[in-house]
């Protein structure tokens, strides 16, 4: 049994590159984030791989947030793909499964989702995932995104600042 996860002590802060630094000598691949999982192999660690991946995300624009439970870093979101005033895109990640199924992924999630229409004014958050992440599946869907529709290998989902539930899978 897993022990209770006090998700008042969950937040997000704007990650830094010693933030990330940390987060990454941590991490640990997860094979549900690959389409073929032949292709999986074990993360390690380098300097090298974590400055390539901060300049992608500054070469792009996007938004990183760390995810801290209490002072530890557990996790990133990053919002990518914004339109201001319009609409954006979420991705999450958790460092490890130590940190999966405990309600960790869908508090953050609502907290960026927050963060997205208060803070940053723009009323509508995607997110997509896989079609074989049915755990993320479900953590957007407890989050109060909705499915609207899927392709390929991917699966996409929405919530809007201003909808009921019932509305934001409307198209």
């Amino acid at each position: 049994m897993m022990e209770q996860t006090d998700l008042s002590s969950i937040r997000l802060v704007q990650m830094t590159d010693e933030m990330y630094e940390d987060y990454f000598k941590e991490f640990e691949n997860d094979p549900d984030l690959f389409s073929d999982r032949s292709r999986f192999v074990p993360y390690e660690y380098s300097e090298e791989k974590v400055a390539r991946y901060i300049r992608r995300l500054n070469d792009l624009h996007r938004i990183p947030l760390a995810i801290l439970w209490g002072e530890e870093i557990v996790g990133e979101i990053v919002l990518k793909n914004i339109e201001a005033r319009k609409c954006a895109t979420m991705g999450i990640c958790l460092k490890s499964d130590a940190y999966k199924n405990r309600g960790i992924g869908t508090q953050a999630e609502r907290l960026a989702a927050a963060y997205v229409f208060s803070e940053l004014n723009i009323p509508v958050l995607y997110a997509d995932t896989l079609r074989t992440n049915t755990r993320s599946q479900r953590v957007l869907e407890k989050a109060g995104f909705s499915f609207i529709r899927e392709d390929g290998d991917f699966r996409y989902y929405r919530i809007c600042r201003d909808a009921s539930p019932s509305e934001r899978a409307d198209d």
